[in-house]
């Protein structure tokens, strides 16, 4: 056959046919015509034929016999054809020939029956078959690919291989006649056997896989073992063999997937720091490292908005190269109980030299792998004797650190020490490492920009509520605000306690729709209006009206021009703006309480006897709708009724049906308590099982009445002679109250009033005085004309009146009824009598 040479290429082809003898094999080219396009010495030494003889004549005159058209493929769409063919010997006797041949398709890429066949044939060579033993022997013994042992069907070692011997620490000849157990002398002998018994019962192989150090090995190995039956030609089972394959690095490798598809699952379950950096630790360990521990920036702590660092710059605490930094540990984990290994608790502050791995790893921003060895930690274990204490005391060999960075942010650093484990950390695992702190650094800096923009929303939430309630005589109060958990996110809910003219009080409970610091904002703007508007003393059926077209406008402002709604951050509603409300004047006089609702949980009774009920209100729509209306209801209250005002957030979740939640309440408020504020709590604690995924604001009022003889009425004819008969009265009164030192300012007061109302409105007239925590004057007319004070001219004769009444007292004021008007002003109580609340002075005696 033609040999091709020339340069290296040809050199290394020359070397290869030299060492594989060329003449051992019969090799022939078939063109597409079916003519021989090439002839080796091989064919010349099976067929006779030299190449001069048979190249460019038809393959056919090489066959004994032509073959059964039925046993021949369609050759033109085979790549290769294996078979025997009966040949002609060129002496003329028949030669079967086992025969190879592979198509080669022609180089333009024509299409069937284009290309060349190469059709092979081996040439048995006699003097090679003694060999054959030695070679199955040595292959035996010596192969590379796994450990081998043969075992009799008394499950007796006959053979096996060096990687065996090798990876037991005995040889062959020490083995042979020994059980599987007897050999290894652990669990896995046992189950070896077990599994060798199972072939020989069924005939079927078995598979396991053990992670064990093995008598003959430094470290543990990960093996998988496959024991099979071995049979004669008969199928008789007359041996069993076992071979196991080292298969550590696969089984490292399945177990780092296992560890980093864990990770995705158990970090960041919550948006909280502390359990973000713990989740990491229970993560690492014991699948990474015998313990870790992750430390934060003090910069970065929860309770403050310190400074960001973006990943490699300086950060404040360590400007100077070689200086100290302070790092607040996290978290931490141990695979022994206790965690012996920390030198400081969770939450605790240590200063690290600026030599130390830890300090080095964030300068830097790269990962770290150290044995215990190297000169850096001898440096560093120098500097910090508790360290050096606990390396030396457990046997920590092997460390990592690794900075925990994200969005450009340095967090801090998570160091993976092992001991326990007898292999040291490589680079794999630091790639692991790097993998998980990636992962979770995000979820902490999730975490940690949460926990600063929540601590804000529920700062702005907080200010915008009351932050003390306002002296009143009506009820006895009591309130409770409760932010949303950790994925809602902090809500509008709302509370509020106005005090009205006429000694009534306003409570009010609403909640804003959606969270976050729009919500919170809106909460405040809709609070504002509400004390306002029940400034001019509006019914609660219209104020709820006003604050109707109030949501409306914000809801519009809100969409803007292009009628979209703005893009809500995490854990913050959009732009929609909505809200629920429901408002009550109570007057301890009358003990009338006056309720409306838009769209809120119905407000609950506890009369005095314990009974509880549900207002029946009609329920209005929520605030924002327009166009819908409002209605109040009347009702009286026993002195000393309870009133429970509440949002949804109390009773209703979304595991939490709500009038099992209702039951829950209704149960709640009946409870005896020693006070309000102890009533609340309770409340909490019986219909809240823990942390509520809406926000809640809760408002207990406790009724009080202001007695008869507190109250002075007068009807006043419409005639300016009775001005004078009012006058008296009023002192009087005062007299008998023990307030004769605001006889002379209430007389002006009641002269102006009562002359105005003569002069200037409608009859009915009526002067009410009410001895509260203030003395206050109220005259009544059927007129629906509210007076305006104004500044008289030089030479006007009236409009001083309103004026002087203005800086008489402490405020004053007018107020529509269903009839008319109310026209009031209150004093300061001074001199004579008790001058306190008599609701007060009642219960303290």
């Amino acid at each position: 056959m033609e040999r091709r040479g020339g340069g290296a290429g040809g050199q290394a082809v020359s070397a290869v046919e030299d060492v594989v003898q060329e003449a051992l094999t019969a090799r022939a080219t078939v063109d597409e015509r079916g003519r021989v396009t090439a002839w080796s010495d091989g064919a010349q030494r099976l067929l006779g034929y030299t190449a001069a003889q048979i190249l460019g004549r038809r393959a056919t005159v090489l066959l004994a016999e032509d073959p059964a058209t039925a046993e021949l493929p369609p050759f033109a769409r085979l790549p290769r054809w294996h078979g025997t063919l009966a040949l002609r010997h060129r002496d003329g006797h028949r030669v079967d020939a086992r025969v190879l041949a592979h198509h080669h398709p022609a180089p333009d890429g024509r299409g069937e029956g284009g290309g060349a066949w190469l059709v092979l044939s081996p040439l048995d060579g006699q003097e090679y078959r003694a060999f054959d033993d030695d070679l199955v022997r040595w292959g035996f013994t010596q192969s590379p690919c796994c450990a081998l042992a043969l075992y009799d069907t008394t499950l007796r070692l006959r053979r096996a291989n060096t990687d065996m011997e090798r990876s037991v620490a005995l040889t062959e000849g020490e083995m042979r006649g020994l059980r599987v157990p007897e050999i290894v002398g652990n669990e896995a002998g046992e189950l070896a056997e077990q599994d060798m018994l199972r072939v020989l019962e069924s005939g079927e192989r078995q598979y396991r896989e053990n992670y064990l150090r093995t008598p003959g090995e430094t470290r543990e190995h990960a093996w998988s073992v496959v024991v099979s039956p071995l049979r004669d030609g008969a199928g008789r089972t007359r041996g069993v063999c076992l071979s196991a394959h080292d298969i550590t690095e696969q089984h490292w490798a399945r177990k780092r997937l296992q560890l980093i598809a864990e990770s995705g699952r158990r970090i960041g379950s919550t948006l909280d720091v502390t359990r973000t950096a713990q989740e990491l630790a229970d993560v690492a360990v014991p699948e990474l490292a015998d313990f870790i521990s992750v430390d934060l920036l003090t910069s970065l702590d929860e309770e403050s908005a310190g400074p960001v660092v973006a990943a490699g710059e300086q950060y404040p605490e360590a400007r100077t190269q070689g200086a100290p930094l302070a790092l607040r540990r996290a978290a931490h984990q141990s695979v022994l109980p206790g965690i012996p290994e920390a030198v400081i608790a969770p939450g605790e502050v240590d200063e690290y030299p600026g030599t130390s791995p830890h300090v080095r790893s964030l300068r830097a921003g790269r990962a770290a792998l150290y044995q215990v060895s190297e000169p850096v930690m001898a440096r560093w274990v120098a500097q910090d004797p508790p360290r050096a204490a606990r390396i030396r005391a457990f046997g920590i060999h092997s460390m990592m650190t690794v900075p925990l960075s994200a969005r450009g942010t340095t967090l801090g650093v998570a160091v993976f020490m092992r001991h326990r484990h007898p292999d040291g950390f490589q680079e794999d695992d630091l790639v692991l490492a790097e993998e998980l702190a990636s992962r979770a650094a995000v979820c902490i800096d999730n975490a940690r920009r949460y926990t600063r923009e929540r601590g804000t929303a529920v700062t702005l939430q907080r200010s915008l509520l009351p932050q003390r309630l306002p002296e009143q005589a009506a009820v006895e109060v009591a309130t409770r605000y409760l932010p949303a958990g950790a994925r809602a996110g902090v809500g509008g809910d709302w509370f509020d306690v106005i005090p009205l003219s006429g000694a009534r009080v306003a409570l009010v409970v609403g909640d804003v729709v959606g969270h976050g610091i729009h919500a919170s904002a809106t909460m405040g703007r809709l609070r504002t209006a509400v004390r306002t508007l029940a400034d001019i003393d509006l019914p609660p059926d219209e104020l709820l009206t006003h604050l109707d077209d109030l949501v409306g406008r914000l809801a519009a402002e809100a969409e803007g021009p292009d009628q979209g709604a703005a893009p809500a951050r995490d854990g913050e509603s959009g732009g929609d703006v909505g809200a629920t409300c429901l408002y009550a004047v109570y007057d301890p006089v009358s003990r009338l309480c006056v309720v409306a609702r838009a769209g809120h949980p119905l407000p609950m009774v506890v009369s005095p006897d314990g009974t509880v009920e549900l207002l029946d209100l009609p329920a209005g729509p929520p605030l924002g709708l327009g166009g819908l209306p409002f209605e109040s209801v009347e009702t009286e209250l026993d002195e000393g009724s309870l009133l429970a005002l509440y949002t949804d957030g109390l009773v209703e979740s979304r595991d939490t049906d709500i009038d099992a939640g209702i039951a829950r309440l209704r149960q709640a408020l009946t409870r005896p308590a020693a006070s309000l504020e102890n009533l609340c709590d309770a409340v909490l604690a019986s219909t809240l099982p823990g942390r509520p995924v809406d926000d809640v604001a809760l408002l207990l009022a406790r009724t009080r009445a202001l007695d008869t003889d507190r109250v002075a009425t007068w009807t006043i004819p419409p005639d300016p002679a009775a001005v004078a008969e009012t006058r008296k009265n009023a002192v009087d009164q005062l007299a008998t109250w023990g307030l004769t030192d605001n006889a002379f300012v209430t007389e002006l007061i009641v002269s102006e009033l009562v002359t105005n109302a003569i002069r200037h409105a409608e009859p009915p007239i009526q002067l009410r005085l009410i001895h509260d925590r203030n003395l206050i004057c109220e005259v009544s007319d059927a007129s629906d004309t509210a007076p305006r004070m104004r500044r008289a001219r030089t030479y006007d004769e009236g409009g001083r009146g309103l004026l002087l009444v203005a800086h008489l007292t402490e405020r004053w004021g007018t107020r529509p009824t269903p009839k008319g008007k109310t026209i009031w002003a209150e004093q300061a109580v001074e001199g004579a009598g008790d001058g306190g609340n008599p609701a007060d002075a009642r219960e303290s005696g």
